[in-house]
This record gives C-alpha cells, structure tokens and sequence, in this order.
C-alpha cells in the first residue's frame, strides 16, 4: 500500500499560559456561565485529572462541550486498551467509565484496541520491558478484550439509562490500519514529522534510558504508533480527544504536536487518575495484583468482595469515580454511613454499582447470594456454612439418605434432595 498522504502547515505556539487550575476554572466559567459543565462536573468528581494542551483547556476544550456555543456538534472520544491480556481489569474502569460519561451526555465514544501496539509494549509507567507476545496470543487477547468492551458497553446502555440522548459506543482494533502499511512507506510518510529531541525528552524514555535495562527500539517507536492512531481516527472520525491514565500523558503530547504539525488544527488530552492498593502499587497485571473484570479469571462474588473490603477512608472517593451516582446521593450515601460505618453501606452501594456495571444484573444477584453466606445467612442441616467454595461432604451437609436441609436466611427453609452422590 502507498504511503498516507499527509500535508503539513505551519505550526503556531503562544506564550504566557497560566497554570492548568487557574486555566480551567477560567475556561469552564466562560464557558458555562450559570451552568456546571461536563469538564467541571467530572473535575469534582475526581475522574479528570490533566487537560492537555493548557491553551486548549483555556480557549477551546471547554467549548467543545458547551450545548449553547454557536456551532455546537457532539464530539468524538477515545481511548486505547492494549491486549497485553485475555481480559480488562478494575484499573481500567476509570477509562472506560471516562468514555461512558461523555456518551451520556450525547457524544461519541471509541474504544480502540491495541492489536498493533500491544506487540511492541508500552514502556511508560514501567522500569522494565513487558514480555514480548507473539501474533497469534495478541490477536487472542483483542477479541477477548473486544468481546469484554462490548459487554461492558451493553450492561450500560441496558442498566444505566438516564432518560437523556445517548452517543454511539464503538470498538475498533488498531492493527485494521496497520496490516496495510508497509514499514519503509510508513517511516518516509510519518517519521520525518517526529524530531528525536522531543520524543528522547518524554520522562516515560527518560527514565526507562536512565534503568539498567534501558530501552527497546520497539518500546521507544511506541509514542509514534500511539500518535498516529490519534491522527487516524482524527481524520476518520473527526476525534479531537484522547483519554488516557496519567502515565500517557507523554503519548498524548506526541499525538498533539503530529495532528498540529500537519493539520494545524487543535487536538487535546484528558487523563484519568491511576488506581493503586493501599501500598500505593498500580493496580494492573504486570504489578501482580489485577482484579480481572472476566468473571472466568474474578468471579461477580470476588469482584463484590473487593469493593466491600474497601476501607473506610477511600469509599466516598471511590463512589464518585466508579459509579454514575449523583454527587448529592453519594453525599446521602456517606451520612448514613458515618452513623453506622459497621455495616459498611457505603461499601455494598459501591460494590452493587461496579458488580452491575461489570456482570450485568445476574452477575450482581450470584454475587450477593455468596455474600450471604459470608455473613452466615445460609446453614446446611443446621451448620452454619460461611465459606462459598465449601465442599459439601456425605455425612455431614448430605445425610446418608440423600437429602439436605438448607437454611437461608432466617425463615426460607429448602429439602434438597441428591439425585447422584
């Protein structure tokens, strides 16, 4: 295939930028005098962390979302998931509940799959390279990951309405683009519009050069590829946003300075808060600890469990970013449970929200059937049972005549009766 065609303009820069939080609250008030905006209101939520660029943030991001500006057309969103595994996890919720806020308020959202990417590896936010992964695993891992956007996008759009005028949902896989490019084509077409300088400044390569380790070619070309899908689907599907955790701001900024360099027009970069454990760790599979959003890795009753066990100074926080409560009701929410912390029902609200969210209606109801047997609602023939993954033994939960008495809470009684023992 012949190399893209791609046209270059001159580039303007401006001077004499304020700081990021005096710019946004400068802009949003323009912006939506009288009237919270969607920026503002995910701001407060905690969900939107950086804007990129600052003048863009100032003069024409919130704009973009302003229903009363003249011109006003919804936009488009994406965000990147890399198919590093066979299945999403609890660190890649806040992305993907990103992308689901700007659906709800009327604008179009992609999630794009690294089926390209993802064989080269991302190093930011690492201090080593990922383990290579072959064609075949990576396009494994992408129609899983597909598959589980896909769910997740239909649990929302069938249990989260809102009575308002949704945007589209899509998936797309970055390797439908890449399979036709061919590698000196590619590299004479884009890479003579990246300069080295820059992309040797990111603190992700600074600090991956600085390692023992140091760096892949294939690691420090990723930026390049990250910056081009944003250009693709720019000129495909006129996208002006990128979402992205806290640790891409660096392949952010290289999407910016391509799509400006060569159109001239103006891109932007939302990141969103990274998730960590209470030692501060990422939470995510290359740290080990990944609490995986495919119930055939974490069921609905294990995801349930690591919300409710969530401790009490982190609830309200974690209620505003993985749920689509109003601010007011969480507020409710947390005056209830400041009473009687004890039964932590900040905890179980956060956890039926996510649990619903992840494994639809069924998958919140089996998790809360194995709740009650962790809290001791459920005994068989008089034995209290408080572990789910108990094994039921004969002579013990099965009388010797085949039968049991299952006892659930405190007024169901069942005769169960085994028809192979």
């Amino acid at each position: 295939m012949a190399a893209p065609m791609l046209r270059c303009f001159s580039r303007c820069w401006w001077s004499g930028t304020p700081g990021l939080s005096g710019v946004l609250a400068l802009g949003l008030r323009k912006a939506h005098s009288g009237a919270q905006g969607l920026l503002a209101a995910q701001k407060a939520r905690g969900l939107f962390k950086d804007f990129f660029p600052e003048r863009g943030t100032k003069l024409e991001l919130p704009q973009l979302f302003d229903r009363s500006a003249a011109g006003y057309s919804p936009q488009t969103i994406y965000c990147g998931f890399d198919p590093t595994g066979d299945s999403l996890h609890v660190g890649h919720l806040l992305a993907l509940l990103s992308l689901f806020h700007f659906q709800r308020a009327g604008h179009n959202v992609i999630a794009l799959v690294g089926g390209a990417t993802a064989r080269l590896g991302d190093p930011s936010g690492r201090t080593k390279e990922r383990e290579a992964l072959d064609a075949e695993r990576v396009g494994a891992n992408a129609r899983a990951l597909r598959l589980g956007l896909e769910a997740l996008a239909a649990n929302h759009q069938q249990l989260f309405t809102d009575g308002r005028t949704w945007g589209s949902f899509t998936v797309l896989d970055n390797s439908a683009w890449y399979q036709k490019q061919h590698l000196v084509d590619f590299l004479a077409a884009v890479g003579g519009h990246f300069r080295m300088g820059t992309l040797l400044s990111r603190l992700s390569v600074q600090t991956r050069l600085q390692s023992p380790e140091g760096m892949s070619l294939a690691e420090f070309f990723y930026q390049v590829l990250q910056a081009y899908d944003f250009y693709y689907l720019f000129q495909r599907y006129g996208c002006r946003v990128q979402l992205g955790g806290s640790d891409q701001l660096g392949n952010i900024m290289s999407g910016y300075e391509f799509i400006h360099k060569l159109t001239g027009e103006d891109v932007f970069g939302i990141t969103v808060p990274l998730i960590t454990n209470t030692t501060g760790a990422k939470l995510g599979k290359s740290a080990g600890n990944a609490v995986w959003l495919n119930r055939d890795k974490t069921s609905p009753f294990e995801l349930y469990q690591f919300f409710v066990r969530l401790q009490d100074d982190s609830v309200e926080r974690y209620l505003k970013l993985f749920t689509f409560l109003p601010l007011p009701e969480i507020d409710h929410i947390m005056q209830l449970h400041v009473k009687e912390p004890e039964k932590r029902s900040a905890q179980k609200r956060l956890a039926a929200e996510v649990t619903k969210l992840v494994h639809g209606r069924e998958g919140l109801d089996s998790a809360k059937r194995y709740r009650m047997i962790t809290e001791g609602g459920v005994s068989i023939n008089h034995r209290q049972v408080t572990n789910p993954e108990c094994v039921l033994v004969v002579g013990q939960h099965i009388l010797k005549n085949g039968l049991s008495l299952l006892k659930i809470g405190k007024r169901n009684f069942y005769i169960i009766k085994w028809l192979q023992l």
